[in-house]
């Protein structure tokens, strides 16, 4: 029996598109996450970087279930002595919604030099237009 192991300059990264219109944030999150990771690819090994693009359009019409939209808030400090500073899902939808996609899939990612790669591939527009028509996305069901 031989192991192969997965060589990551051959392997074809794809461009998936996700529309985030009315879909919950964690199951969208999930699925962002094992794209970007490459966990779906039967030869996945976590030490290596094998996932692929994604991008996500329609960031502000998320959806919250329960009462997060009231309750969650994102926490954040400056270092200096009363920089706790405090914002609410509600609020940060308005103001960056790509933001709140962008920090729930990050903190499904593994915490280790892997995860800024990762990252890099990731891109959320607030609404339905974005620049990567000439990568040709695939749509990705979620």
């Amino acid at each position: 029996m031989k192991t192969t192991v997965a060589n990551p300059a051959k392997i074809e990264k794809i461009w998936y598109l996700v529309d985030a219109k009315d879909k919950t944030l964690g199951k969208i999150s999930t699925t962002i996450a094992n794209k970007l990771r490459g966990k779906d690819k039967t030869i996945f090994s976590p030490h290596l970087d094998l996932g692929d693009f994604v991008i996500v359009i329609n960031a502000q019409k998320v959806r919250l279930t329960g009462k997060k939209m009231e309750k969650k808030t994102y926490n954040w400090h400056s270092k200096f002595p009363g920089g706790l500073k405090e914002e609410g899902v509600a609020k940060m939808l308005e103001r960056n919604p790509a933001k709140v996609i962008w920090l729930a899939v990050e903190g499904m990612l593994p915490k280790n030099n892997l995860r800024n790669f990762f990252m890099k591939r990731l891109k959320v527009y607030k609404d339905e237009n974005h620049p990567h028509v000439a990568q040709n996305p695939v749509e990705l069901k979620v």
